[in-house]
């Protein structure tokens, strides 16, 4: 087991939890992670591109001209994608966009991204969320004491009056552990946990 320091908002040690090792020792793996990213990102779009096919744009159905004799080449119909205004050929029609990763996979991604954190020391496991007020201004002044940047933040119990301060920083994204994702760890410099929210995700990738 891996002891790692918890402190609280105020940057003081109040006491240690433990961390398997198989996490706080794992290495990364590009390959896997590179997989996880490419699946959040696709499941992330929108989908929604839509262009009209000949059956479904505006014109008459008529045959324009006769089909011999004219000298023209023959045709069938005005919504032919061949001719000004007609409908379009093969065109983008709503779909998903996701690509599936297995669940071992995604676990594996997560434990390698949450053990760089660790080795690099970008990570702070804290007792609690927990502030006495909702104002932005002294959440602001308590991450500049913990000197920590561009911030993702994980929890398991909300505290509404951090929710209401972080909720206006640009630099901070809180998330429920559960929610926890491999390109939002990526995405921020530093990760904070409350040792509850740690002992949560440790508990379901040792499954």
């Amino acid at each position: 087991m891996t002891i790692l320091k918890v402190y609280n908002l105020g940057n003081q040690e109040t006491g240690t939890v433990d961390l398997h090792d198989s996490i706080a020792e794992s290495k990364l793996n590009p390959f896997v992670i590179k997989d996880v990213v490419v699946s959040y990102m696709s499941q992330r779009q929108q989908g929604t591109h839509k262009v009209k096919g000949r059956s479904e744009v505006a014109g008459t159905r008529k045959k324009l001209f006769r089909q011999k004799g004219t000298g023209n080449a023959r045709v069938g119909s005005l919504q032919s994608p061949t001719r000004r205004h007609g409908g379009v050929a093969f065109g983008p029609v709503p779909r998903s966009h996701a690509v599936a990763v297995n669940k071992k996979v995604r676990k594996k991604a997560l434990v390698s991204v949450i053990g760089s954190k660790i080795r690099n020391e970008e990570m702070l496991v804290v007792e609690d969320l927990k502030l006495q007020d909702h104002k932005t201004k002294n959440l602001v002044t308590i991450l500049e004491a913990l000197k920590l940047e561009k911030t993702l933040v994980v929890f398991s119990e909300e505290d509404p009056n951090f929710a209401l301060a972080a909720r206006n920083i640009p630099t901070i994204k809180c998330v429920h552990s559960k929610g926890l994702s491999v390109y939002d760890v990526l995405n921020h410099k530093n990760l904070v946990m409350t040792k509850d929210a740690l002992l949560d995700v440790e508990g379901r990738m040792l499954k």
